[in-house]
């Protein structure tokens, strides 16, 4: 019996994952080969969770990738079935797209995405957003619908749930009111 466990605690040793030792690839550098692991990049994280400065920077980067490269090889003609808008920038779902986009066209052309990398860029994110962001009855609809006349204008989203609008009725009824509040009449 005691021999038996031993073969299973040697079998178990020689099927486990070798312990890591020094390569003879190591002086080389190459990750997977004893070289350095490679440097973990920051998270990204989606522009409308970023605040102040921090926001700032990423909308110049994004700002810089639309203007020189996006909309001088995708930017079709401006018309009403495809509107633009020169503000975009204030568009905050304009935003988001073209982040999330930007992002998407990072990963894919990086060579470990592969050969394919930028046509499924192209085919999965490239094609969507840009239906999605310049449909005649998207975001930017209300705006520039013809290069000669240039316009801007943010529409109204949405009104709050009624859910949310009990809320916030029952907490300011919960608040003492006092002459001079806001929204308030006097008498």
């Amino acid at each position: 019996m005691e021999q038996s466990a031993q073969q299973a605690r040697q079998l178990d040793h020689l099927a486990s994952a070798p312990s890591p030792g020094p390569s003879p690839f190591a002086a080389f550098g190459m990750p997977g080969l004893g070289g350095p692991p490679p440097a973990a990049s920051p998270e990204p994280r989606p522009i409308l969770e970023l605040e102040g400065e921090e926001y700032e920077d990423e909308l110049d980067a994004l700002s810089d990738w639309v203007d020189d490269f996006l909309l001088p090889v995708y930017g079709a003609e401006v018309t009403t079935a495809a509107p633009w808008c020169l503000q975009w920038q204030e568009h905050d779902d304009v935003v988001a797209w073209l982040h999330a986009l930007w992002l998407a066209y990072q990963q894919h052309k990086e060579p470990d995405a592969g050969l394919s990398g930028l046509f499924v860029w192209h085919r999965d994110f490239l094609t969507h957003a840009v239906a999605a962001i310049r449909a005649p009855g998207g975001p930017l609809s209300a705006c520039m619908t013809s290069p000669d006349r240039p316009a801007h204008r943010l529409l109204p989203g949405p009104p709050p749930s009624a859910r949310t609008e009990k809320a916030n009725a029952a907490e300011s009824e919960s608040e003492p009111s006092g002459p001079g509040k806001p929204g308030e009449m006097t008498s």
